[in-house]
């Protein structure tokens, strides 16, 4: 294995103190020997500076001070990388033994751009609950990949090139900047750089004061923003109209880059895509009406042949089973 790969792990935290030590202790057990270890402190008040403190000889850089958010926080953390690899870690996850050699190896084929791994999800006090399924890439389809966007960010690497292309991530958002980060690289590059490994490399913690266990319907209201944007800035009206109906929250102020690695009319792709995200969202949160009311504005011929059999069924469900009916059968 070659060590000759510089890897920058970045952790934004505030007010971390429960969970901020193992992640620390999870990045610098890691043994990594071209490791640059960066803490972006947001002015914290409850006992995370003095664990950071605790440790500050083997950080490469760290600071607490006020700041705009998690985002503004990565990208501080991004202008102070110079390893070949980037990620960053949250203060409540941690890494696996061995993860960042896992990674290193990952990237010895200079073609890969971006490395999807998978992760543990557990607990508050850090019991497994189950295994990720991993960033979605659907190999054959582009635009679905784009569509529903799902990304397990603690366990998708990049090189640094790629956050100097895309400059960092978005600040005006809070919940969903890494969604709004892979869609970007998605829609610049494609597919053809990214590499999936089934190692698990990160555990990811659910606990009541993350955002993503406390603040759900923030992560969709962001998304709904997002998919409005893609459509506002390519000049689809009716799906801008659709996507505006979703959301009661005041736009964005920014435009998805014009040079893209998609067609225009893939676009289209995408964002029919994202209705039928909706029409599932919508069914199995019992709105049954808002479920309809998205399918009707699908056009089918957009969707691959796994989606079109979705978008079939939810067509059938929403005419005739209660989601509570569907759930029963699921789980006989």
């Amino acid at each position: 294995m070659s060590y000759n790969t510089k890897v920058s792990i970045i952790t934004p935290s505030y007010n971390s103190a429960a969970f901020i030590e193992q992640t620390i202790d999870s990045v610098l057990s890691q043994a990594y020997p071209k490791l640059q270890f960066i803490v972006i402190d947001g002015g914290s008040t409850d006992g995370t500076v003095d664990i950071i403190k605790k440790y500050e000889k083997y950080l490469s850089y760290w600071v607490s001070e006020p700041d705009k958010g998690q985002s503004h926080a990565i990208n501080k953390g991004l202008k102070k990388a110079t390893g070949e690899v980037v990620n960053w870690l949250n203060a409540d996850d941690f890494y696996e033994k061995g993860s960042l050699l896992k990674i290193v190896e990952g990237f010895q084929d200079p073609s890969v751009d971006c490395l999807c791994g998978r992760s543990n999800i557990v607990d508050e006090k850090g019991v497994f609950i189950q295994k990720s399924l991993g960033t979605d890439i659907y190999e054959n389809s582009l635009t679905r990949t784009i569509g529903w966007a799902r990304i397990d960010q603690p366990e998708t690497f990049f090189r640094r090139t790629v956050f100097e292309k895309l400059r960092g991530v978005n600040e005006q958002l809070h919940y969903v900047m890494d969604k709004e980060l892979w869609i970007r690289y998605l829609a610049m590059n494609g597919l053809a750089g990214i590499k999936r490994t089934e190692d698990v490399v990160v555990n990811f913690r659910i606990h009541e004061n993350s955002k993503t266990g406390a603040q759900k319907s923030k992560f969709e209201e962001e998304t709904d923003q997002l998919y409005l944007k893609l459509a506002e800035s390519f000049g689809y009206k009716m799906e801008e109209k659709i996507f505006a109906s979703f959301t009661e929250e005041p736009g964005f102020d920014f435009a998805f880059p014009a040079k893209l690695f998609l067609a225009k009319e893939d676009l289209k792709e995408v964002l029919h895509y994202y209705l039928l995200h909706k029409a599932d969202y919508f069914y199995y949160h019992h709105k049954r009406g808002l479920s309809k009311a998205c399918l009707q504005y699908i056009d089918r011929a957009c969707l691959d042949a796994f989606s079109q059999k979705l978008f079939d069924k939810l067509k059938c469900r929403t005419r005739f089973f209660p989601v509570g009916v569907v759930k029963m059968f699921r789980q006989q």
